[in-house]
């Protein structure tokens, strides 16, 4: 919680209602700020958004629910327990990985089930798993553990911890990393995909990332009964029990600056509102380029993160169908296409929408029937695709016939007779991204999490130029993901507390 005396007469805006924006509402509004929470969209969410459509129920994005410690926490703050706002049911096995050739994967928490299924695979690479989990352990302990929710304000923050980064070997990619430990291809696939959960390419994103393998062993993977939109609403009523205020349907037009430091913001009706300190958890990019047009301090800022690199966008195909699940399937789902380094180079470098596909196959009324009507079933499949600066493809004019290929091969590889039984379609394109979701090319998770855009490397937690000024989100330290956006709000909300000690502005 922060430390900072209940009353304190200051007051919040926060931009955007995805997690990291709830976390830091929920944070600021505990520690005595009156929070506005600003939402464009008329439901909170963010990326999370929910759509529902002839009985279905869609989430939008984020669906892998690990690490509810970070939950815990927020909603402690109301002196309640995060069961009392959410049921967060686990998911067993964790995702199920599928190849064209018909081998299969359950990714398992349980230790033992999961050596099964390696020594089923392989083995010799069964007897070097603990290798690789002491490893990712001592990487999760260090990264997680210990950096997660500290900010990177200064160069020596980060000098600080390159020593144990540096032993750990952060400059290899998780994929080398990952073949270190695993001969067989099919292995180094299932323990490096993990980074593009997060848009980290396996062959780039620092080995750093596979601290997600021991925090989901430890954790497990959940899923909020009613969807990943149920969590959002807990969330959102934990933030209104403690008092703050959400506005939705209410784009922030601008945040005013006055004599180097925020003043407020310029609401959707051109009115100025005042407030002590804006946290934007909308689009660290756009915050600058658009948000902060005009003042000068940002243009720097602005123009240097408009030249680094991001993260892949994502094309999405929700579907509602008839009838009785199909065989096989689990609620997470993953189907490695037969390229996987060329597949990520299309993506990744060549930005090339390729014939070929690597999908997450998400099946949510597996475990909650609730989201679809009786003897029914909802899915998302979700294609990671090159963000809109690569350019080439026309997602307005050549989308839906994208969503019929993917329709087709699932239908033709996993789901068979699925077109014939389908009631509800729609799709979520990298224009959805970058137009409705405001993300700066169409990237589904900002900064790309590579070595050198991470840490004190990645956006500020707190601007350096512009007092007031807070980020929290997956373009700050430390990245994308529920658990990193979350981390993210806490450690903005730590340096919002030493600022405002005492009646200090930052």
């Amino acid at each position: 919680m922060l430390m900072v005396a209940d009353g304190n007469g200051k007051s919040a805006a926060v931009i955007g209602s995805g997690f990291g924006g709830l976390a830091s509402a929920i944070r600021l509004q505990a520690a005595g700020f009156r929070t506005v929470l600003y939402e464009a969209l008329d439901k909170p969410g963010g990326r999370a958004y929910v759509f529902a459509e002839g009985g279905y129920t869609f989430d939008a994005g984020p669906t892998v629910v690990t690490a509810p410690e970070c939950l815990d926490e927020l909603f402690a703050l109301t002196g309640r327990a995060t069961a009392d706002y959410v049921e967060l049911m686990p998911v067993t096995p964790m995702y199920k990985l599928f190849w064209e050739d018909g081998e299969t994967f359950a990714y398992n928490a349980d230790e033992e089930r999961l050596l099964a299924e390696i020594r089923r695979l392989s083995p010799a690479d069964a007897a070097r798993y603990q290798g690789f989990f002491d490893y990712s352990t001592a990487v999760y302990k260090e990264g997680y553990e210990r950096l997660c929710h500290v900010p990177f304000l200064k160069f020596s923050d980060m000098v600080r911890v390159a020593p144990q980064l540096i032993k750990l070997g952060a400059w290899r990619s998780v994929y080398k990393t990952v073949s270190k430990h695993f001969a067989h291809e099919k292995l180094r696939q299932a323990f490096s995909f993990n980074s593009l959960l997060i848009g980290g390419d396996p062959f780039k994103a620092s080995s750093i990332y596979t601290l997600i393998h021991p925090l989901e062993r430890k954790w497990g993977v959940s899923f909020p009964r009613g969807g990943t939109g149920a969590l959002v609403r807990g969330l959102v009523r934990a933030f209104e029990d403690l008092g703050g205020e959400l506005r939705l349907s209410s784009p922030v037009q601008k945040i005013a600056t006055s004599n180097g430091r925020v003043s407020g913001i310029v609401d959707h009706a051109g009115a100025h509102q005042a407030f002590d300190l804006v946290v934007s958890n909308a689009d660290v990019t756009t915050t600058y380029q658009r948000l902060l047009g005009g003042e000068p301090r940002a243009l720097k800022t602005g123009a240097r993160l408009g030249k680094m690199a991001y993260s892949n966008s994502l094309f999405v195909v929700y579907f509602g169908v008839e009838g009785p699940a199909f065989p096989g399937l689990v609620h997470h789902n993953v189907m490695f296409g037969q390229r996987y380094r060329e597949l990520l180079q299309d993506i990744f470098d060549r930005g090339v929408v390729a014939d070929d596909f690597s999908l997450y196959l998400h099946a949510p009324s597996l475990t909650d029937p609730s989201l679809a009507p009786a003897g029914a079933h909802a899915f998302y499949a979700l294609s990671p695709v090159p963000h809109l600066g690569h350019g080439g493809f026309d997602w307005q004019k050549d989308g839906d016939a994208y969503a019929d290929r993917i329709l087709a091969y699932l239908e033709r590889h996993y789901m068979p007779g699925l077109r014939a039984r389908i009631k509800v379609r729609r799709t979520f394109t990298p224009l959805d991204f970058a137009g409705r979701l405001g993300a700066h090319l169409g990237s589904a998770f900002s900064l790309a999490p590579i070595l050198t855009q991470s840490a004190y490397f990645r956006a500020k937690n707190r601007d350096a130029r512009i007092g007031g000024l807070y980020f929290a989100g997956a373009g700050t330290h430390p990245g994308a993901g529920i658990p990193g956006v979350i981390g993210s709000a806490k450690a903005t909300c730590g340096v919002i507390a030493k600022d405002f000690a005492g009646g200090a502005h930052g």
